[in-house]
């Protein structure tokens, strides 16, 4: 199967190494010193689960070069979502699927709005990876999983073919039946570690070990859960119990990839996460005062420091 990396960053470059070292036709999207580094030396993977090495990774800056592909692995940061999409146009034909695997809610919206409904599928990522340097992703812990779905609901001959090809290469993945619920499950945690773990410049596992932290977190969790009922999002009545105890469980070192920014002077995807929970909870009528104090801290750094 063709598959386009767009881009190479914590998500995008673990998974498409999954995939070419399982012999697919994986073709990286990277640029600046990240894409020279790859083309000199290949991309390397490494974390608790051991190191990899794709030593003739496929990369480029200049997606038209690559040509019409059967996917494309969508995982830039929130901010270029529409810029990105629009490079996708050359390596579309009339099958080419565009899986978002980002953070936030509104990616699926937003890719379809460019480039079309026809070519949009939903997808959620579960992995704790980063750039630790030019052509080196940083993997903490060895989970790795990959939900899709389409929009519409449910599967398709198309992410039939790229499960099977995930499953290959070793993946945890499957087909969702209703992806705006998995978006937001992942959405309702994903938010409370980036939100708490940057605004403290801690490891999520090291805040909840208090009864506050732990109050905290659950509180976070139970306001965007909250939202998402709000919008329609048919959530299970336990999913923050689910949360909590999911991340009372992951490595004791994890932090979102955002405070990773935050300690690099990077900026931040706040606006779309955190920030977006506080405009949506406004716009429902639904309280949100944790995420609004995180918000508060957070939002000056949004632009980056550096």
């Amino acid at each position: 199967m063709k598959i386009a990396i767009m881009a190479t960053g914590g998500v995008g470059g673990v998974f498409g190494a999954k995939l070419a070292e399982a012999g697919e036709d994986v073709h990286f999207i990277a640029r600046g010193a990240h894409l020279d580094a790859i083309r000199a030396g290949g991309l390397k993977i490494t974390g608790d689960g051991g190191d990899t090495l794709i030593s003739d990774a496929k990369a480029t800056d200049a997606p038209a070069t690559i040509g019409p592909v059967d996917v494309v692995v969508f995982a830039v940061k929130l901010w270029d979502t529409e810029t990105a999409a629009e490079m996708c146009k050359p390596m579309l034909d009339d099958n080419t699927v565009v899986i978002p695997f980002q953070n936030g809610v509104g990616s699926m919206e937003a890719i379809s709005a460019v480039i079309g409904a026809q070519h949009t599928a939903g997808g959620v990522s579960r992995v704790s990876a980063s750039i630790e340097a030019p052509g080196v992703i940083h993997q903490v812990g060895d989970f790795a999983y990959l939900g899709f779905g389409e929009a519409a609901g449910g599967g398709s001959p198309r992410l039939e073919a790229f499960l099977d090809v995930c499953k290959n290469a070793g993946i945890d993945s499957e087909i969702t039946e209703d992806i705006q619920r998995a978006l937001w499950q992942k959405f309702i945690f994903l938010v409370a570690l980036s939100g708490m773990t940057t605004a403290a410049r801690t490891p999520l596992r090291a805040l909840i070990e208090s009864d506050e932290g732990l109050a905290t977190a659950r509180t976070c969790m139970e306001e965007i859960a909250a939202v998402g009922r709000a919008r329609g999002v048919a959530l299970p009545d336990n999913i923050v119990d689910k949360l909590v105890a999911f991340g009372q469980s992951i490595p004791k070192s994890m932090k979102a990839s955002q405070a990773i920014d935050l300690d690099a002077g990077r900026r931040l995807e706040a606006p779309w996460l955190t920030g977006a929970v506080c405009s949506m909870g406004r716009d429902a009528g639904v309280p949100t005062p944790v995420n609004d104090a995180l918000y508060a801290v957070i939002s000056p750094f949004n632009l980056g420091t550096s």
